[in-house]
């Protein structure tokens, strides 16, 4: 039984912008909160486990379940490089009594507004300025400079969506960060608790 009609979270942001990060603090503070781990065609990282942190899926497993209407929503985000949202997970975390939350890029979590309407926050988490997220994503070492390159022009576009979401963080000191993340998150359950 599908229940959509739940409270959902889509947390976005342009690459380096510190979303994980902030996702993962979420998580931690609340505990009616799980998260919707996203279906993906990119090549895994050395630190990321299969089905944890994505589902690492060939490029024809993926396009199948497309086919199948397996997702939520779904976008080739980068050239033969797709991400998606499997309906099957957001099911399985309601059917735990949870609030769904995604850490999306943002075309999904404009996809997500659509499906989810007034149910689903969407949290754009913006970075002070481009030059710091080419910093960021520098001392990360993860990828080569032209990959860089490639995300910070991207990262430009993205910017641009900033106003199709329901909340933009500023993401500049990351401890005010967090607690700004917190407090909007409370809003959003009605809880008064103290943080």
């Amino acid at each position: 039984m599908s229940k959509l009609g739940k409270k959902t979270i889509a947390v976005t942001a342009p690459s380096g912008a510190g979303k994980t990060t902030i996702v993962r603090h979420l998580m931690a503070y609340f505990p009616e909160m799980a998260f919707s781990v996203s279906a993906t065609t990119r090549k895994k990282r050395p630190n990321e486990k299969d089905g944890q942190d994505y589902f690492f899926l060939s490029e024809t497993a993926f396009k199948q379940k497309v086919k199948e209407g397996a997702f939520v929503e779904w976008e080739e985000v980068y050239p033969n490089v797709f991400y998606g949202t499997l309906k099957s997970e957001v099911e399985r975390v309601q059917n735990l009594g949870k609030v769904v939350v995604f850490d999306i890029d943002v075309k999904g979590a404009v996809n997500l507004k659509k499906a989810f309407k007034s149910s689903c926050m969407t949290m754009f988490i913006k970075p002070p300025s481009i030059e710091t997220l080419r910093e960021r994503l520098t001392n990360r070492h993860t990828e080569d400079e032209k990959a860089i390159d490639k995300r910070i022009e991207k990262a430009a576009y993205e910017m641009s969506f900033e106003d199709k979401f329901d909340i933009t963080l500023t993401n500049d000191i990351l401890e005010k960060a967090l607690i700004n993340a917190k407090t909007i998150v409370k809003a959003f359950f009605n809880l008064k608790l103290p943080l």
